[in-house]
C-alpha cells in the first residue's frame, strides 16, 4: 500500500511530496533528491501503526 506525505529539504527549507510505501514497514529511512535545490536529504519515515497518518523528518545526507 502506498500513500504520498509531505517532508520540508533540510537544504532549502521547501515542501516536497514523496511516495511512502507502507508495507516496507513503520520505521523506514532513505535518500531522496529535493525536487527544488537537487541536493540529497535523508528521510527518516514513521508511520502511525493505528492510523497510518505518515511523519518524515529530513536531514542533510553525509
Amino acid at each position: 500500500m502506498q500513500t504520498t506525505a509531505d517532508y520540508v529539504c533540510a537544504f532549502c527549507g521547501e515542501t516536497n511530496s514523496t511516495f511512502v510505501d507502507i508495507s516496507a514497514g513503520m520505521q523506514q529511512s532513505y535518500t531522496e533528491d529535493c525536487q527544488v535545490c537537487c541536493r540529497p536529504n535523508v528521510l527518516y519515515i514513521h508511520v502511525d501503526e493505528d492510523t497510518l497518518d505518515v511523519e518524515i523528518q529530513s536531514d542533510y545526507q553525509e
